[in-house]
């Protein structure tokens, strides 16, 4: 049965032209990939557009696939490489990417305190660096361990742990500046 299959095996099968084992890969992680694409790019319509693609390109993709790593680890890294590689389009076309510019708000749990920190704390995510935008994406949005993110990134732990105390600091020095704190 396909459901309790590990996802190694499916990725391997899929890899080999199995396209029931990619069925099933693509069905129980594609709200994973929307979900960490959203949080990258701050954009229902750009997290849509990035996730198709990804999709698109994953049974070619599956082929590098080695097993050396939780398939879910590659499939973050897979993610996070056509962010980039999104944003260096775009930004070669002139056109800045804006990271969390127009990032949704779920406004029915919350006061419009809440809403307004909601609101502050996407924007300020724009002036963040890219990677400190997909540590943040991945430790905090996907809620991956600092040695799980160190993975996907490519990065030692400690460069993650820096990234995360680096974002707070800034966060805290934006806030500061305007009058949040």
């Amino acid at each position: 049965m396909r459901m309790q299959t590990p996802d190694e095996a499916l990725a391997s099968a899929a890899a080999n032209g199995d396209r029931e084992a990619f069925a099933a890969l693509l069905g129980r992680h594609y709200g994973r990939i929307h979900g960490l694409a959203f949080r990258l790019t701050g954009s229902r319509a750009e997290a849509e557009d990035l996730t198709q693609d990804i999709c698109l390109a994953l049974p070619a993709k599956l082929g590098s696939w080695r097993g050396e790593a939780r398939f879910t680890t590659w499939l973050y890294r897979v993610t996070v490489n056509a962010a980039h590689d999104r944003r260096r389009r775009d930004f070669s076309r002139n056109r800045a990417a804006d990271g969390w510019g127009d990032w949704e708000v779920n406004r029915r749990a919350g006061n419009a305190e809440q809403a307004a920190t909601h609101d502050w704390l996407a924007v300020t995510m724009t002036r963040l660096s890219p990677e400190l935008r997909d540590t943040v994406a991945l430790t905090l949005g996907e809620d991956l361990s600092q040695k799980d993110a160190a993975e996907v990134l490519g990065v030692s732990e400690g460069t993650v742990a820096w990234r995360m105390s680096e974002v707070k600091k800034r966060l805290r020095e934006m806030a500061r500046a305007e009058g949040m704190l």
